[in-house]
């Protein structure tokens, strides 16, 4: 596997990233799209930190008028590209802090998985300025919730055992959310802050568990490459013989109207 120390820095990590990844809750992007301003085919959407385009192509296949996707990274948006050639999706470079678009340009900006590498302040600002007013700014989450699955605990245990120091970047279930509603209302861009929370199962092949761990990038830079290595020779051998794991994730968003 390639090698990847650089925290946040996903090169390398998009061909796993573009097989492996869930998608997001299918509820929780209908329960977004009836806070809208408009209706969708009226949106103009926008993803920063899209990625290879998980959540963006959800979105996109709702029919919004018009969708853009941004993403920094040159492997990513390369598997972007690739994996949303059949939809109208216009892909461009950017960070959440500097985003090459226009004044009053969305009405609906989402960061799925990634606002947790964006300076708040900036990036909040940044977002004000592209969505028009009463235009929504929606972060989101897709973590896997382990306690539905006693081998996804103890995978979990044998982790931290390996990398005891180990601080999640990327969870949507900890770091920057434990306060994100309380951030975004005090936020002088943003109000009418509204929570939404969905669980889904998956059904994972080895493979396709394999592949989800091989793409991430928080763990695999506190790690270092000889645990990560070690953890994932652990895993290998626990799921060894198995035809498939039942995962279930839990999609979180925080929707904030711009003022």
């Amino acid at each position: 596997m390639t090698t990847n120390k650089k925290s946040g820095d996903f090169t390398g990590l998009a061909d796993n990233y573009s097989k492996f990844r869930p998608a997001y809750s299918q509820s929780v992007l209908d329960c977004i799209i009836s806070l809208l301003p408009a209706p969708m085919a009226e949106v103009d959407f926008v993803d920063v930190g899209a990625g290879t385009g998980i959540w963006t192509r959800m979105v996109s296949e709702m029919l919004p008028n018009s969708t853009i996707a941004i993403e920094p990274n040159d492997d990513m948006r390369k598997f972007g590209k690739m994996d949303s050639e059949k939809l109208p999706i216009q892909w461009m470079a950017g960070s959440g802090e500097a985003i090459d678009l226009s004044d009053n340009s969305a009405d609906l900006l989402t960061m799925a998985s990634s606002f947790h590498w964006v300076d708040f302040e900036k990036g909040t600002k940044e977002f004000s300025r592209i969505l028009r007013p009463n235009g929504r700014f929606v972060a989101l989450w897709n973590p896997r919730h382990i306690e539905r699955n006693p081998i996804l605990v103890e995978i979990e245990q044998k982790l931290y055992e390996l990398v005891p120091e180990l601080k999640r970047v990327s969870s949507g279930r900890s770091g920057l959310t434990e306060n994100l509603t309380d951030m975004l209302t005090s936020s002088p861009y943003f109000d009418d802050v509204v929570f939404l929370s969905a669980e889904h199962s998956v059904k994972q092949s080895t493979e396709e568990y394999l592949g989800v761990w091989w793409s991430v990038n928080d763990i695999r830079a506190q790690a270092g490459e000889q645990r990560f290595s070690e953890f994932m020779s652990f895993v290998e051998q626990r799921i060894s013989g198995m035809d498939y794991l039942d995962v279930t994730y839990t999609t979180r968003a925080w929707v904030a109207k711009r003022i």
